[in-house]
């Protein structure tokens, strides 16, 4: 005989709401045109979301309960982007999240025989920038101004300044900035 499932650790008003919320993702805001970001901005809002003005969330992303997202300004989540915010997901200013990455904010504990879901917060910072199919796993902080690197799995938090890359991610190098006039000089 199976062990019953843990209960749901979500309120029926939380339920409820995911379901609304999933009815009018798959339809107003997923085919809604590309430059269309004020209206999914609103539509986000609407359900709780904390978005900047000038944050920019795409119509093929995915975001399962928008009140746990926050967004600073020009921060940008890209098509194809699954953001699991089952607790808060906060991305500073600039930050960019392209396209295929996963941002969980849950885990379960699998020692326990229901495996119970624990939700963790993630933290990018400000000028982040998350490249395409990176796994970003529940609890972690990514230091400002860092580069993870295509296809990287980051499990535990990263360092401000990094570039870091890997199955776990770490950091191999700092991230410097140059000018775009210094650097067509140099060419």
């Amino acid at each position: 005989m199976s062990p019953n499932p843990a209960p749901s650790p979500h309120s029926v008003k939380n339920r409820i709401m995911r379901v609304v919320w999933g009815i009018v993702q798959s339809t107003i805001f997923r085919f809604s045109p590309r430059p269309f970001h004020a209206w999914r901005n609103m539509l986000l809002r609407f359900f709780g979301a904390d978005l900047h003005p000038s944050a920019r969330v795409y119509p093929r992303a995915t975001i399962w309960a928008p009140w746990n997202l926050t967004m600073g300004a020009r921060a940008t989540i890209a098509d194809d982007v699954d953001c699991y915010c089952v607790e808060r997901i906060t991305l500073g200013e600039r930050v960019v999240i392209s396209q295929y990455s996963y941002l969980c904010g849950a885990t379960h504990d699998f020692e326990l025989r229901n495996r119970p879901l624990i939700p963790m917060p993630i933290t990018i910072g400000a000028g982040t920038w998350i490249a395409a199919d990176v796994f970003v796993a529940p609890g972690v902080t990514i230091g400002e101004e860092s580069v993870v690197g295509a296809r990287s799995s980051v499990f535990t938090d990263l360092p401000s300044w990094k570039v870091c890359v890997g199955s776990p991610a770490k950091p191999i190098r700092d991230r410097q900035m140059k000018d775009a006039e210094t650097s067509e000089k140099s060419a």
